[in-house]
């Protein structure tokens, strides 16, 4: 993120990116055990002159593990092509706010497995991360409160329950004035349905983009004295209907990168099958998370502790641009390392002229 006059912004999946940029896949993470999460020691504070760009970054091998020993002057970094100086580099683990974004509107042969899994994202985490856990079909529904205590988060997690409810809005939504149907701002006058959104003719209501905005709604401000890690755990097959979002993806996109929220994903259903061009993977590449697919409640179980893992200990590069057209609008980044056969996951780039929050 650019701590002063700047707000990050994924750029084309096509033009603007790091030196690579690959998915794991649930083979991987059951070949690959994480380390225990740190439970111990204060908090990684991050302190970063404001007119510095900051760029959190993971490393990969070629089997999809994380790459922990990278030293400072191995890493790279150029902002429109221009190479910069590194001004500050941070290896250390940092905790975690995060909601936890389960879809609930899955086929039933899919939610079944989720919903089995769930409990196990309380193995991935340690006593300094906070979490909420939240749902979303045509409309969000929020959880109670960010929760800290493993104790009462597994039991939150065992409670929560999928495809259980019919598609009507939420009494408190975390975004006002929620998405809208034929002017309506809820289906209260539409009889239940066994699933948790309406399907119209065929077609899915699923609102995605906001339920994505929502969930950052609730992190933008978690995190004022930049100690932590935000991101979004969401789980779900990708699949999006627009005309039922109230926010498109490049709002979204924009209100992810200018509070510094990076996505990582688990695909499910659907979304197993289908792994270029999905949702899951867009929110994931353009905010510099990841994204894993799984089929299986085991698979599952494995996955998120490799998400966790990963979202912690992401190297954090920051720098002073120089060199480039300080009146432009848009200035890519790419990230290099020295090591060859490495995977590398970073934000693309950030839009100047908005202050991020």
């Amino acid at each position: 993120m650019f701590l002063g006059a700047v707000v990050l912004m994924g750029a084309s999946l096509s033009n603007l990116g790091v030196r690579a940029w690959g998915h794991g896949s649930a083979t991987a993470a059951q070949e690959q055990k994480p380390p225990a999460a740190p439970q111990q020691g204060g908090p990684v504070i991050i302190r970063v002159p404001v007119d510095q760009v900051i760029v959190p970054v993971t490393v990969k091998d070629g089997a999809g593990r994380l790459v922990p020993d990278l030293r400072r002057d191995e890493f790279r970094i150029f902002e429109d092509n221009v190479e910069q100086k590194i001004a500050s580099f941070i290896a250390e683990p940092l905790p975690l706010s995060m909601v936890v974004l389960v879809d609930n509107d899955l086929q039933s042969k899919d939610a079944r497995p989720v919903a089995e899994s769930l409990r196990a994202i309380v193995a991935g985490l340690s006593v300094s991360d906070e979490t909420m856990v939240c749902r979303f079909d045509q409309f969000f529904h929020e959880g109670k409160a960010f929760i800290t205590d493993q104790d009462k988060l597994l039991t939150e997690l065992k409670r929560t329950q999928l495809d259980e409810e019919p598609s009507v809005a939420p009494p408190s939504p975390a975004v006002n004035n929620g998405p809208s149907i034929n002017g309506h701002s809820s289906m209260g006058d539409v009889p239940s349905v066994a699933g948790a959104t309406m399907n119209l003719k065929g077609q899915p209501t699923k609102a995605l983009d906001d339920a994505v905005y929502a969930a950052a709604q609730l992190l933008k401000e978690r995190d004022p004295e930049r100690r932590r890690r935000k991101i979004i755990f969401l789980i779900s097959d990708g699949v999006n209907a627009p005309k039922f979002n109230k926010y498109n993806y490049d709002t979204t996109i924009k209100e992810l990168l200018r509070y510094n929220i990076a996505v990582y994903g688990i695909g499910v259903g659907s979304a197993y099958f289908d792994r270029r061009f999905e949702r899951l993977s867009r929110y994931a590449k353009d905010t510099g998370g990841d994204v894993y697919y799984g089929m299986k409640s085991r698979a599952m179980e494995e996955l998120y502790s490799r998400v966790t893992e990963e979202a912690r200990n992401q190297y954090t590069l920051a720098y002073a641009p120089a060199g480039t057209d300080r009146g432009a609008e848009y200035h890519s980044i790419e990230v290099r390392v020295r090591r060859e056969g490495l995977t590398i996951l970073a934000r693309e780039g950030y839009y100047s002229g908005a202050l991020p929050r």
